[in-house]
């Protein structure tokens, strides 16, 4: 069965005032996104797992935790790691974990929670 893994900052710790995230979203947005992002990729056959990570040192080791637990064949990283420029470490810390922990993972970007699958599935 292919496994893939979501990789998140934990919504009730984003910025939603920096002009990076997108108008209007917010915890409770991001959240009903993780379900669908999910039930698209249960409807497609894979296995969908969801990793929401903290915003500070201790990102790389609960990712790389989760990366740990199974062989994913794609981790997508979320729009809200990637598109902050503030969040340049953040996103180098979950590149470089999955590239140490999942080196064979695929790795894919969202625009936002929904569009996962189709992410995963570009290389998939």
């Amino acid at each position: 069965m292919t496994r893939v893994l979501l990789v998140g900052q934990r919504p009730e710790t984003v910025d939603f005032s920096d002009p990076a995230i997108p108008p209007g979203f917010n915890a409770e947005k991001i959240h009903a996104g993780i379900a669908i992002a999910m039930t698209t990729m249960a409807d497609r056959g894979w296995q969908a797992d969801a990793c929401m990570i903290p915003p500070d040192e201790t990102a790389g080791h609960v990712l790389e935790e989760q990366l740990a637990t199974t062989t994913y064949e794609c981790v997508v990283i979320g729009a809200g790691i990637r598109l902050p420029p503030k969040n340049l470490q953040l996103l180098e810390t979950v590149i470089n974990a999955v590239r140490k922990t999942a080196p064979n993972a695929y790795i894919a970007f969202n625009t936002r929670p929904e569009d996962s699958a189709e992410a995963a599935a570009r290389w998939l």
